[in-house]
């Protein structure tokens, strides 16, 4: 018997696993980072799908609202599985198998998530003191392979 991991996972349970990862510390508002929010009960078209309403922007979001899987025809659930698959470094035409999807439409779901994994990385801030050891910096020679040539051979010729 072949276990069939698509079995394993619902949607009411990928959809707590997104609250949780996506507001650990209580609902915000991805509009206004509000916090005063209220339930507006469930999406007709997957009920595990909470639907908000902030106070204090009084806009309507949901719990996919503002995230790589937003907008998307895909269930919540297909997501989670080709992170995973992802993870497991299976290719897109091996992933498109085991979800049981068009090759292209895995494509654009790894593309997609790959990018959304890009674009939500916060840049490094440097504070205080910052040392580094042995840096060779190499100025002005940027796309000028003319300049680098008679650099390194009037190095050649001092040495």
């Amino acid at each position: 018997m072949i276990l069939n991991i698509k079995n394993l996972l619902d949607d009411d349970r990928c959809y707590e696993a997104v609250r949780q990862k996506r507001w650990p510390n209580g609902i915000r508002c991805p509009h206004c980072d509000g916090t005063q929010i209220t339930k507006q009960g469930r999406d007709s078209t997957q009920p595990a799908r909470q639907k908000y309403r902030c106070n204090s922007c009084l806009r309507y979001f949901d719990d996919l609202t503002g995230t790589v899987f937003a907008g998307h025809h895909q269930p919540l659930k297909t997501w989670i599985l080709c992170i995973y698959f992802m993870g497991l470094n299976l290719s897109n035409q091996q992933i498109a198998k085991e979800l049981e999807l068009n090759k292209d439409d895995a494509q654009r779901m790894t593309q997609q998530l790959r990018e959304g994994i890009v674009t939500r990385q916060v840049e490094p801030v440097l504070t205080e003191t910052v040392e580094c050891d042995e840096v060779y910096v190499v100025a002005g020679h940027k796309g000028n392979s003319d300049a680098v040539a008679k650099k390194n051979a009037k190095d050649v010729a001092d040495a």
